[in-house]
C-alpha cells in the first residue's frame, strides 16, 4: 500500500469518527437539567386550592417582598387616597371577606389600599397579603358587593400563592431559555440570533399561558369567597360588565394587562358559580 493510499485511509477513518458533543452543548444540558430538578424538587401543599405548587420562597419571604414592593407601587398610583370615607370602605370590605373566609387562617398579613389614581381601571394584589384597587376603578363601581368581587378575587391570588409560583415558574424558564441561547446562539455567527430571540418568545408564551390560568383559580376562589362573607358572587359578572363597558373610553383600562378580557371572564364566571351552586346561589346575599 502506498503512502497516498494510506494518507486517503487516515482522512477517511477521520471523517468517520464525527465531531464530538460540543462544551457549549454540554453547558446548556447542565443548565436546563439543574433548572428542572429545582423546579420539581421545590413542592409545597396549598391548604385554600387543595393542590401541590411549585414554590421555591417561603411565606415570610412573600410577605417581605409585598411590603418591600409597597411604597413604589403606591407611588405609581398617586399614593394613598385621601378620602377617608372612601379607604374606610375598602378596609371594611376586606375585613369582612377575610373574617368569614379561609384567608384568615393563612399566615398573610392583610392589609386593603385605596390608591389616589381618579383616572387608572386597576386593582391588583402584592405577594403576601397588599391588595390595592384605585379610585379610577372604584367610582365606576355601584355596590358594595361588587367592590366584594374585586377584593375577593385579588384575595384570591394571594392566597393560591401566584405570585411565588410565578417567582418559581420564572426561574424554571429562564434557566431553560438560557440553556436553549447557550445551545444554539453563536455570537460569530449572526445566522443564529434568531435563535435567541425564539427561545424568548417561547418564555413569554408560558408565562402568558400561566397568568391566564392564575386568573381562572382567582375567579373561582373569589366566588367562593364573596358568598361565605355575606356578599353575592354574581357581583362579580357586573365588574366584568363594568370593565367591558368603559373599555375604549379613556384608552383600554390598565386592568386588562393583568387580567383576561372581560368577555370570556363573564362566561367564565357564570361557570364557576353554577359548578359551585348548582341549586342557586343562596338566598339574601348583599349585591
Amino acid at each position: 500500500m502506498g503512502l497516498l493510499t494510506l494518507n486517503r485511509a487516515n482522512e477517511q477513518g477521520t471523517s468517520n469518527r464525527g465531531p464530538g458533543i460540543s462544551p457549549r452543548l454540554l453547558i446548556a444540558l447542565a443548565v436546563a437539567l439543574f433548572s428542572i430538578i429545582g423546579y420539581f424538587m421545590n413542592t409545597s401543599y396549598n391548604p385554600v386550592t387543595e393542590e401541590k405548587q411549585h414554590i421555591s420562597i417561603s411565606k415570610d419571604q412573600e410577605i417581605a417582598l409585598g411590603l418591600q414592593a409597597r411604597p413604589a407601587m403606591e407611588r405609581q398610583y398617586g399614593g394613598g387616597s385621601r378620602d377617608m370615607r372612601k379607604v374606610a370602605l375598602v378596609k371594611e370590605v376586606g375585613a369582612d371577606i377575610l373574617a368569614k373566609t379561609a384567608a384568615s387562617k393563612t399566615d398573610y398579613k392583610f392589609d386593603f389600599h385605596l390608591l389616589a389614581d381618579p383616572k387608572t381601571i386597576n386593582a391588583f394584589a402584592l405577594p403576601g397579603g397588599q391588595v390595592f384597587i384605585t379610585e379610577g376603578l372604584l367610582k365606576h363601581l355601584e355596590t358594595r358587593g361588587q367592590l366584594a368581587g374585586v377584593l375577593a378575587h385579588e384575595i384570591g391570588h394571594v392566597v393560591a400563592r401566584h405570585s411565588a409560583e410565578h417567582i418559581a415558574k420564572q426561574n424554571l424558564t429562564q434557566g431553560l431559555t438560557g440553556a436553549t441561547v447557550i445551545a444554539t446562539y453563536d455570537p460569530y455567527d449572526p445566522r443564529t440570533r434568531g435563535n435567541a430571540q425564539l427561545a424568548a418568545l417561547v418564555g413569554s408564551l408560558v408565562t402568558l399561558k400561566f397568568t391566564r390560568s392564575d386568573e381562572l383559580e382567582a375567579d373561582k376562589i373569589g366566588v367562593k369567597f364573596c358568598a361565605e362573607a355575606g356578599y353575592d358572587p354574581r357581583s362579580m359578572i357586573r365588574v366584568m360588565e363594568i370593565l367591558r363597558d368603559n373599555a375604549g373610553k379613556n384608552g383600554m383600562p390598565e386592568f386588562f394587562n393583568t387580567h383576561p378580557n372581560p368577555e370570556n371572564r363573564i362566561g367564565k364566571i357564570n361557570q364557576i358559580i353554577a359548578q359551585q351552586y348548582p341549586n342557586g346561589v343562596p338566598a339574601g346575599l348583599a349585591k
